[in-house]
């Protein structure tokens, strides 16, 4: 069991070096590591990466449920609602389908 958490280890090291969320310090063992991204930019882009995947009106759905869910200060509140406002000036009336070719179930 050690050696699969050893294995692990060193691969999830060894991912986050490439994708350069990560760096390696020092010429040999022990190696340190340190982060190179911040934790709200990891954050946000992680956010990105799954709003990205989400289809169309399923995205909706998806950050209303995250909003109904979260407890919000009234602060966060009147912030969301000026962010609203201001898209709402340059929204389109349909966003388009990103469903895959012939799987439109929007």
């Amino acid at each position: 069991m050690r050696r699969l958490v050893s294995s692990t280890t060193k691969t999830l090291l060894h991912r986050s070096i490439q994708k350069q969320a990560v760096a390696q310090h020092g010429g040999s063992r022990p190696f340190t590591y340190k982060p190179v991204v911040g934790e709200k930019e990891s954050m946000a882009s992680a956010a990105d990466d799954l709003f990205d995947h989400i289809v169309c009106d399923a995205g909706w759905f998806n950050i209303a449920g995250v909003i109904q869910s979260r407890e919000l200060s009234w602060a966060d509140i009147v912030n969301l609602q000026a962010i609203l406002a201001e898209k709402a000036k340059t929204a389109p009336e349909e966003v388009q389908c990103n469903c895959l070719p012939g799987d439109q179930t929007c």
